[in-house]
């Protein structure tokens, strides 16, 4: 099944999803959200599929949400009512990943920026390469970390290393994200799709009741209060871009500057 962002094949009860914008960064414009969530949601009736297996590209997973957008780009001018139902796509995305009964696995190779982060992260279970590695920089260029992906990061890293990796903004190695629960395996490099499918084919030979099951019942006690604590972090994110200091975080990264951030 193909297309235009991705290619989906099957193996028995697995399924691999590529996502492949054929270009270097792999980021999500709009059009490519929508093709994601369609390929989740249409897994929704699948009784055959167990495992799921995510991926990029060898070079990179993705560079997350495409700011060069036009589509994007375009809404930002329109009205409060426009852009925030605009500002739904990525936590519809990742909602629509994180809802399906299979396990869904996460092969990562190379980068995994943003909102790959947030959509990995919506996932069951992530398999880096070892030299991939994870960053969030939301926050240094001014921004919230929305896509309701705050709560989703203090399940499998704890508070005090989510608030290390999304205020900060630095590089997480995936050495060092298997350390801190972000990662759940590392494979050599070019290896990490085959590690995962190893470990979907595993989840493939058991009852699929008993699997679904099992997740729903994990899933319900590590994030029973995630839609209550992260509702409105949309709202915040539309909030946040209207502030003097996110036009300057902006600024300073185009012309590779110190930013000046003043609290307006």
């Amino acid at each position: 099944m193909m297309g235009d962002f991705t290619r989906i094949e099957r193996e028995g009860k697995v399924a691999i999803v590529h996502f492949d914008r054929e270009d270097n960064l792999n980021a999500m414009s709009a059009a490519a959200m929508r093709e994601l969530t369609a390929v989740a949601r249409g897994f929704e009736d699948d009784l055959e599929t167990i495992a799921i297996v995510l991926t990029g590209t060898k070079r990179g997973f993705s560079a997350g949400a495409d700011l060069a957008d036009p589509e994007m780009a375009s809404r930002r001018d329109k009205g409060l009512l426009a852009r925030r139902h605009a500002l739904k796509i990525g936590p519809d995305m990742c909602g629509a990943w994180e809802r399906l009964e299979q396990i869904t696995i996460c092969a990562v190779e190379g980068f995994c920026i943003g909102g790959g982060t947030a959509l990995a992260a919506a996932c069951d279970i992530r398999v880096a390469a070892k030299s991939a590695y994870f960053r969030l920089p939301e926050i240094p260029l001014g921004m919230n970390m929305s896509w309701h992906s705050n709560p989703r990061l203090v399940n499998l890293m704890g508070p005090s290393r989510a608030k290390l990796f999304t205020i900060l903004g630095e590089k997480l190695p995936a050495p060092q994200a298997l350390d801190w629960g972000l990662a759940d395996d590392i494979a050599e490099d070019g290896e990490a799709l085959d590690a995962a499918l190893r470990l979907a084919r595993k989840f493939a030979a058991l009852p699929p009741v008993a699997v679904r099951m099992s997740k729903q019942s994990i899933d319900m006690a590590a994030k029973a209060l995630n839609a209550a604590v992260t509702y409105m972090d949309r709202d915040q994110f539309a909030l946040a871009a209207t502030s003097k200091d996110q036009q300057e975080a902006v600024s300073a990264f185009l012309e590779k500057r110190k930013p000046n951030f003043t609290g307006e």
